[in-house]
């Protein structure tokens, strides 16, 4: 498969820049593989799609402060939290790569200097902070590049169940979700499973491989506990379904099933779902919009093959020309699609 394959146009004005309010006030299209009909709702009507048993898994991943936004030599600078190597070590990205190269040191604001400990092939940089505070402390809200100035803060790009914090990105299939829409899903009988994925390159890399089965995944931080695993396998064992709030749960759900069940586990996952993948775990996902060309898109196009559609990168670009003859918001706030 080629990259280009997963390629579409989208104009400006379709990307979403702050999210709906309240939240679950977001457009809902609804996918039904069995006749390969389209439902256009809006999102608080998921409880009509939910059935008593149905297992809801979502990501409780909390978003860091990851954008460090300084000026260096009368420049615009950035450093990009991605991961955590303890110590007050730091995997990064950095703007721009030149001032950043190995050796390099300086005070970036006041109470606050690094040094580059290492330059990887990938180009991000180790970097040591060195402040009595949290280095996150010193960030702001890590949003895509494709938002701008939106008046949205980071608590609007929390998910309302977000716990432990690590993801340098939003799950954003979870924005839609509101208290008290969680409240009426559990009332009717659905249970909510939260595992663990801290979201990072793994997920927004770009992929820059003509042929996609050459892209190399970055790892990502995941875990599910004994507890959810058993009561996944439980509620797999009674064929209840199990539905994955987002392509980040289902990297979870799908690493850890393994010889017929879901297995506890803590670690790092590079897994690539793309068209030819075989499912395992997941019976149903919500998820919103994505990018041109990326890792994303082609989950859910092989998540439509494994719903019973021929060919799901054909389907997954035909579902968002429907989606913008209806004008849906796309991306990180945007609106969200449901396939049972």
């Amino acid at each position: 498969m080629k990259l280009n394959d997963f390629d579409y146009d989208l104009p400006e004005s379709y990307i979403a820049q702050d999210p709906a309010d309240p939240r679950d006030s977001s457009k809902l299209m609804v996918i039904h593989p069995e006749d390969g009909s389209v439902e256009h709702k809006i999102f608080r009507d998921i409880l009509d799609y939910l059935k008593e048993g149905d297992v809801l898994v979502v990501n409780r991943s909390k978003v860091l402060r990851a954008r460090i936004v300084f000026d260096l030599d009368g420049r615009s600078s950035e450093i990009f939290l991605l991961k955590d190597l303890g110590d007050k070590v730091w995997n990064c990205l950095v703007r721009p790569g030149k001032r950043f190269k190995e050796g390099f040191s300086g005070e970036l604001k006041e109470g606050l200097s690094v040094e580059v400990l290492e330059v990887l092939e990938d180009g991000t940089r180790n970097i040591r902070f060195h402040t009595d505070k949290q280095v996150e402390d010193f960030g702001e809200a890590p949003f895509p590049p494709y938002i701008k100035g939106s008046s949205s803060s980071l608590e609007d790009y929390q998910t309302v169940y977000a716990v432990e914090k690590g993801s340098v990105a939003s799950p954003t299939a979870g924005l839609h979700f509101t208290d008290s829409l969680l409240t009426q899903i559990t009332e009717k009988g659905v249970d909510v499973e939260k595992v663990l994925l801290h979201v990072g390159l793994g997920t927004f890399a770009p992929v820059k491989t003509e042929s996609i089965e050459d892209h190399e995944m970055h790892t990502e931080f995941f875990q599910l506990e004994k507890e959810a695993a058993d009561r996944l396998n439980k509620a797999k064992s009674e064929g209840r379904r199990i539905i994955a709030v987002g392509t980040t749960s289902v990297r979870v759900l799908e690493s850890c099933f393994k010889n017929g069940e879901f297995e506890p586990s803590t670690g790092e996952t590079d897994i690539f779902i793309y068209p030819g993948y075989e499912w395992k775990a997941v019976d149903g996902l919500m998820t919103n919009f994505h990018l041109p060309k990326s890792t994303l898109i082609m989950l859910v196009a092989s998540f439509l093959e494994n719903k019973g559609f021929k060919n799901g990168t054909e389907e997954i670009l035909d579902l968002y020309e429907k989606a913008k003859a209806e004008s849906y918001r796309f991306y990180s706030f945007g609106d969200s699609m449901l396939i049972l």
